[in-house]
């Protein structure tokens, strides 16, 4: 039978995975909506679709915090439980932990 501690290992690497993707859609989504505005601005857009624009932005940029938070609180998670069973250091499950843990630094 399978290691529980190797699931959880797997499911909150998931979780640090997603939640980064997430963060970065975001980042993407809140650039692309700034450009846009700027496009808007420049054409004389009418001040309603203005509005609405930089509310959309404002949205986004709500999102990436709370992504933010969500993330620093899986990795610290993932971390605590990757320390705790570095007997498990030769399984597949962990270096994918350890490697997500290095892919989602450069968010922070």
């Amino acid at each position: 039978m399978a290691d529980p501690r190797l699931k959880q290992i797997r499911i909150k690497t998931g979780v640090v995975n997603r939640i980064a993707k997430e963060k970065q859609s975001y980042e993407k989504e809140t650039e692309t909506e700034k450009n846009r505005l700027l496009k808007f601005k420049e054409n004389g857009g009418d001040s309603h679709v203005l509005k609405k624009q930089e509310e959309v932005i404002q949205e986004s940029a709500m999102m990436i915090t709370d992504c933010q938070k969500r993330l620093t609180a899986a990795y610290a998670d993932l971390k605590a439980i990757l320390e705790n069973e570095k007997d498990l250091s030769e399984t597949e499950e962990f270096q994918n932990a350890s490697k997500a843990l290095e892919l989602a630094l450069p968010h922070f």
